[in-house]
């Protein structure tokens, strides 16, 4: 650190019992050594605040930066939430709901027109008409038969 090597220290000691003195010479080095032991405890304190700030520093950043993650991967979550807790409006026009209509318009007319059994056996047709009866029935569709009219229509085919 002070590159003194044996030699300077000889005279270096030489000179401090000249001026010093004997006597004196085991006081002032202890002095001397309590002092370089207060200049030891400040660098070292002075050098740990130091590595503190450094390490809060990085904790604040480190910080952000998980926060700005954290925001950067929910986006699309809380977009979707939004998006799904917007109202829905049930026939307000558009496309949704032109095809809506268009496809109940289309059922209404399936379930009024009866299904076509010219080609098929007798027995298919008949469990066809039962079939469509108690979906009927099911529905509580009271125009489209009983279960007595669908016997009827078995004894009399």
């Amino acid at each position: 650190m002070f590159d003194i090597g044996w030699s300077e220290l000889l005279i270096l000691a030489a000179i401090a019992i000249i001026f010093v003195g004997p006597k004196d010479l085991p006081r002032m080095m202890r002095t001397i050594g309590q002092y370089v032991g207060k200049v030891r405890a400040m660098a070292r304190d002075f050098q740990s605040s130091f590595e503190d700030l450094a390490r809060e520093t990085e904790l604040e950043e480190l910080r952000k930066e998980v926060s700005d993650l954290k925001n950067t991967a929910t986006a699309p979550l809380r977009s979707l939430k939004q998006e799904m807790d917007k109202p829905v409006k049930i026939g307000g026009g558009g496309a949704g709901a032109a095809a809506a209509a268009a496809s109940a318009a289309k059922a209404e007319e399936e379930k009024a027109e009866p299904l076509d059994t010219s080609g098929v056996s007798d027995g298919i047709a008949d469990s066809i008409r039962e079939a469509e009866a108690v979906e009927a029935y099911g529905k509580g569709d009271p125009a489209a038969g009983d279960d007595a009219d669908v016997k009827t229509r078995r004894d009399g085919e």
